[in-house]
């Protein structure tokens, strides 16, 4: 979901996710992740038992480690990309992100944002039939995380995968891609594998899509749950929501799991949207959340202290081509957290939540505009260093767009371009140094 960065070596990610128990020992085969309650069990032991973290799962996002692009898109210094050891860099990692506690990595079959538009990555022909060299990179993942007793969330169908020759046809070939994807799990005995319908089901790419008004809504995703646990009544499903934290309640009655994102999420509503949901009596999973540094280090922590595992997502880093698995390298503020709230006996400091942040809260990741609206951008800064003074800057496709103090909330954006924009807020210092960057945005504007 976000853009290109130059300098940036990344990772583009499939959704998958692969969950570890936090405790070191001869690694297994043939794993199996389940649920009790509000809680998630690797081979009927509590994950993480002990800890802060005991019962949720620890994740992080690595839908580009089985990224290819099969058109003509691909950055100029990128052309030699090599799908093959993208993915085998990525599984020589594996060991050392559980190491730092990761209990479960995302991938998906349709990749995610890459930083660039445009790329054919799908492990799907048009009908819904599988392709078998994505699939065998696939499988050779969920294998890799098995042997380091971690769990895979994998995730069917990505917003931005329309308008090419591979991209699925309508409603029959959707679900008959679900079909394929669960029977594929099934045939493979994988009970590592936990999968995800869809990545942000109420995205505005979805209406690229061919029957993509049925897919974005709550009856499609309810069809698509109800067929995959036809096939496979083992298998956890569900299917994720957007960047705010919410899931429609219809949806979560469905689910095994409830799966949220918080990329737009406020750190001070942490606790009022993971109370919301728990009200479900299922196990409450965020696979998503684009905070960095420290205030990915509190988004962590919040997200423990409320009853929720937390997902991270290091987009620039894991996510935007050239990809780059560094393991704890990626963000040690960020892993040094993960590690602490799965380790047996370590006590919270709620002081460590005093850290400053700064997010878009509106938009969220694609939403629809009309071109020429004006837009209200709306920002939350929390935890402001105050001894300096320092301005609010908006970017949107990396023009600087608008300029403010930082007691102000919001910005006015005329969306004078048609395309995807992506939206971004900088704290900067007097001298225009950065200080803090939000997480990205991306909305799609369209001709009146």
């Amino acid at each position: 979901m976000r853009r290109y960065f130059k300098h940036v070596k990344v990772l583009i990610p499939m959704v998958v996710v692969v969950v570890a128990t936090a405790c070191s020992g001869t690694l297994k085969t043939g794993n199996r992740i389940s649920i009790k309650g509000d809680k998630w069990f690797m081979n009927d032991s509590v994950i993480n038992r002990g800890s802060p973290a005991k019962g949720l799962l620890m994740n992080v996002r690595m839908v580009n480690a089985v990224f290819e692009d099969r058109g003509d898109r691909l950055p100029g210094e990128f052309s030699d990309f090599d799908a093959e050891k993208n993915t085998e860099e990525f599984i020589s990692r594996i060991p050392e992100y559980v190491s730092f506690g990761v209990n479960a990595f995302t991938i998906c079959v349709q990749g995610g944002m890459p930083g660039y538009e445009g790329a054919i990555n799908t492990a799907f022909n048009s009908d819904g039939t599988l392709r078998e060299p994505y699939m065998e990179r696939v499988g050779r993942l969920i294998r890799a995380a098995d042997k380091n007793s971690a769990a895979v969330i994998m995730s069917c169908f990505y917003q931005r995968q329309h308008s090419h020759n591979s991209a699925l046809e309508g409603r029959e070939a959707i679900m008959n891609a679900l079909s394929n994807t669960v029977k594929w799990i099934k045939k493979n005995k994988f009970g590592n594998v936990v999968l995800e319908v869809s990545n942000e089901y109420r995205h505005g790419g979805y209406r690229n899509w061919k029957d993509g008004k049925w897919l974005v809504s709550t009856k499609g995703q309810a069809e698509l749950m109800k067929l995959a646990k036809s096939i496979y009544p083992q298998l956890i499903i569900c299917t994720s929501g957007m960047g705010d934290g919410q899931l429609n309640d219809s949806l979560t009655a469905i689910a095994d799991y409830v799966s949220v994102h918080f990329n737009n999420t406020m750190l001070e509503d942490y606790a009022s949207r993971i109370a919301g949901i728990r009200k479900s009596g299922k196990p409450v999973l965020c696979n998503e959340d684009d905070k960095t540094g420290k205030a990915g280090a509190s988004a962590c922590l919040l997200s423990v202290m409320n009853g929720c595992g937390w997902g991270f997502m290091h987009s620039r880093v894991n996510q935007t081509i050239p990809f780059t698995f560094g393991g704890y390298a990626d963000d040690t503020a960020t892993y040094n957290m993960m590690k602490k709230v799965v380790t047996p006996g370590f006590t919270i400091d709620k002081d460590l939540l005093l850290q400053p942040s700064v997010i878009i809260t509106y938009p969220n990741d694609g939403d629809i505009f009309k071109k020429d609206q004006n837009v209200g951008i709306r920002f939350s800064y929390i935890n402001p260093d105050t001894t300096i003074k320092s301005n609010i800057r908006i970017y949107a496709n990396d023009k600087e767009a608008g300029v403010t103090g930082t007691l102000q909330k919001q910005f006015r954006l005329q969306l004078s371009e048609e395309g995807t924009i992506y939206l971004r807020i900088a704290v900067t210092d007097e001298k225009g140094n950065e200080i803090l960057r939000s997480p990205g945005v991306d909305i799609i504007v369209k001709q009146q």
